[in-house]
């Protein structure tokens, strides 16, 4: 899976993401009872990870960088019961770290990798953050932009809402056993 997506896509994953990201084309390949392309790979690393936009969606950000400490200021699109747009912000050592600071529940980020796709003017980079909210197992979430700052960004609110997304499912899963 990891071979495939390098060599036809440019695409690098973290050694710990091979293996959550293989747990999901294993289930689609049950699923599908068949063996997956690499388009079909790359295609559901797109579903799974960087569609991955609710509850929340980047509207905008802004980065302010100032005696080595860094703001950041977000605009997220909240969606569900009354969906609104919401801003975040706070300060930290880098940009996540800020972002960090600036949400109202506790997150931690457990790792971060990123990787340039391609080369020259025409590249983009591959950001990877693996987190975890308190009282789940980590989860990652992939962003990708042709600016590094956005496209880590794009990988923390990817990896908040597959988070946000494995509470709810292990939440509804309760209540149906009991």
């Amino acid at each position: 899976i990891a071979y495939l997506l390098e060599q036809e896509y440019g695409i690098s994953l973290p050694r710990r993401m091979q293996i959550e990201f293989s747990q999901v084309v294993q289930r689609e390949t049950d699923r599908l009872g068949l063996e997956m392309t690499a388009q079909q790979i790359h295609s559901l690393l797109h579903s799974e990870y960087l569609q991955a936009n609710t509850p929340y969606a980047l509207v905008s950000h802004r980065l302010q960088e100032e005696k080595g400490h860094s703001a950041v200021d977000v605009e997220v699109s909240a969606k569900g019961a009354g969906a609104t747009n919401l801003r975040w912000g706070g300060k930290g050592n880098g940009a996540l770290e800020a972002l960090v600071a600036g949400l109202t529940a506790k997150a931690e980020i457990m790792d971060y990798n990123e990787h340039a796709i391609g080369s020259g003017s025409n590249a983009k980079a591959a950001a990877y953050i693996e987190l975890r909210l308190p009282g789940q197992r980590p989860v990652f979430g992939v962003g990708i932009d042709s600016n590094i700052t956005t496209a880590s960004i794009r990988a923390f609110f990817s990896a908040l809402n597959r988070a946000s997304a494995n509470a709810t499912s292990n939440t509804e899963a309760m209540r149906n056993s009991a």
